[in-house]
């Protein structure tokens, strides 16, 4: 462990004492898991930019022209074939 030195306002020093007595943990158990916790949260969404992002994956999905399967993996299939044919590194486009 490493010790360090903070400086609190006497409603935080008062409410970590209540939760370290509450719980019947050390104060610096309390601060331990309480940064492990708020870390935890920053990677998080809130509310409101999870429902912006909902509202741009539907406009996005919402523009996705449906096509019937079969030609998309007939264009799919002519994909594979044209990159297999060769490129910059195929013997054939290195000819002069």
């Amino acid at each position: 462990m490493i010790k360090v030195t903070f400086s609190l306002d006497a409603d935080t020093v008062a409410s970590l004492e209540r939760v370290a007595s509450r719980l019947a943990i050390p104060k610096s158990q309390v601060v331990r898991e309480a940064v492990r916790l708020y870390g935890e949260q920053l990677g998080r969404l809130t509310q409101e930019e999870r429902d912006r992002l909902l509202g741009v994956f539907d406009e996005v999905t919402g523009s996705i022209p449906e096509r019937p399967r079969a030609e998309v993996e007939d264009e799919l299939a002519e994909l594979r074939r044209s990159r297999g044919r060769g490129g910059r590194r195929s013997p054939e486009a290195r000819r002069p």
